[in-house]
């Protein structure tokens, strides 16, 4: 008499195509290590370009003082109205605080200054004045 065995057959394995737990750790590895470097980055970008309005305005204001000295044989300290009559985008107006010294002279000037406020404040305090100086230097 033969006896016969039962010999279980071995099913494929089939694959679900769900990721490992060990992909999934790498991937998020590999996705904090880009986003730790382009963060900075980033923040640098957005502190360029609000500094960049906050020149725009500042040049503005030396054209309308420009303009107001041909009509008023002397410069303005007031930007809004009563003034200059100008107002700042709101990317300048939010990051930085304008203001307008007068020098008396000889010839009679003026200092523009910007003074970076909140987020900003990190960055340097930018001046322009009436020759055209524009300080610091770097930041234009």
């Amino acid at each position: 008499m033969s006896a016969t065995v039962a010999v279980p057959i071995k099913q494929p394995r089939v694959s679900l195509g769900a990721f490992t737990q060990i992909e999934m750790v790498v991937t998020v590895a590999i996705v904090g290590i880009l986003a730790s470097i382009a963060y900075p980055a980033y923040v640098n970008q957005v502190i360029k370009g609000n500094r960049s309005a906050a020149q725009q305005f500042m040049l503005d204001i030396a054209n309308a003082q420009a303009q107001y000295q041909i009509d008023a044989r002397a410069y303005s300290n007031v930007i809004g109205p009563g003034g200059l009559g100008l107002s700042p985008t709101n990317a300048a107006a939010s990051n930085y605080t304008f203001a307008i010294a007068l020098t008396a002279g000889p010839p009679p000037g003026y200092v523009i200054t910007a003074t970076p406020t909140g987020r900003q404040a990190q960055d340097n305090a930018l001046t322009l004045d009436s020759a055209g100086s524009k300080a610091p230097a770097n930041k234009w």
